[in-house]
């Protein structure tokens, strides 16, 4: 890989800052000044440093953001804030949201540079589960859970796969979680609304497993461990629910 590409890469600053940081003598290789950016460098074994501090390789990120309402689930955005904003990270502008939530939805949102992650975890055929919390205007019966369990038709030519409705609390404004394998558009307001309910809140409270860090207030984040990333990477490359 190019030095300048690599420390562009690794947030250090753009293709053109870092060209100058290299003409500077702001950055080593191996303890020796580059011939110049375009020098080839190995990414896994050089030790490469700028303004005296080693800038080490990782080629994925992923990041857990707890998002909060009112804000687009989208790298970019002229009128809203996006979940991008959040993000106070010199690879910000690497990392893309895995899959969306709703504009007036909170909670569990990955961030990752890493495409095939994505892919897999955003399959139809890998099955991954997403539970969410969520506030119903009207009481939820049990009728209604037998309905989401056996797969609810929620347009002309398509019917969701069954999904788990737990019912929380039951009264005017019911609380339940839900449990469902795939993501269409607006999915679980519109499976509400197949039983003549609204959703008046909706937060995702897991992904693939992976649970909502409790001691993140929303706009917060944090990176995932490297047990949280296996655990994504096995739901991901699995192809039964889970």
């Amino acid at each position: 890989m190019r030095l300048d590409k690599y420390l562009a890469n690794m947030g250090v600053g753009s293709r053109s800052e870092v060209k100058n940081y290299i003409r500077w003598h702001k950055v080593l290789v191996n303890g020796k000044p580059p011939k110049g950016p375009e020098q080839k460098i190995d990414e896994e074994k050089d030790v490469i440093v700028f303004a005296g501090r080693e800038i080490g390789y990782q080629k994925n990120y992923y990041i857990m953001l707890h998002k909060p309402a009112g804000v687009i689930t989208a790298t970019e955005d002229r009128k809203d804030k996006t979940v991008l904003d959040f993000i106070d990270l010199p690879i910000k502008k690497q990392l893309f949201p895995v899959g969306r939530l709703d504009k007036d939805t909170e909670g569990l949102l990955i961030l990752t540079n890493d495409g095939q992650l994505s892919h897999n975890l955003l399959s139809p055929k890998k099955h991954v589960s997403k539970v969410y919390y969520a506030k119903i205007e009207g009481k939820v019966t049990i009728e209604d859970v037998e309905k989401f369990r056996e797969g609810l038709q929620i347009e002309e030519d398509f019917t969701a796969l069954p999904a788990e409705l737990t019912i929380v609390k039951e009264d005017e404004i019911s609380e339940v979680e839900i449990k469902i394998y795939e993501g269409k558009f607006h999915q679980v307001k519109r499976m509400f609304e197949a039983v003549g309910k609204r959703v008046l809140y909706l937060k995702r409270l897991s992904m693939g497993g992976l649970a909502l860090d409790e001691n993140l207030a929303a706009g917060e984040y944090r990176e995932l461990t490297e047990e949280e990333v296996l655990l994504l990477q096995e739901k991901g490359n699995s192809s039964t629910r889970g």
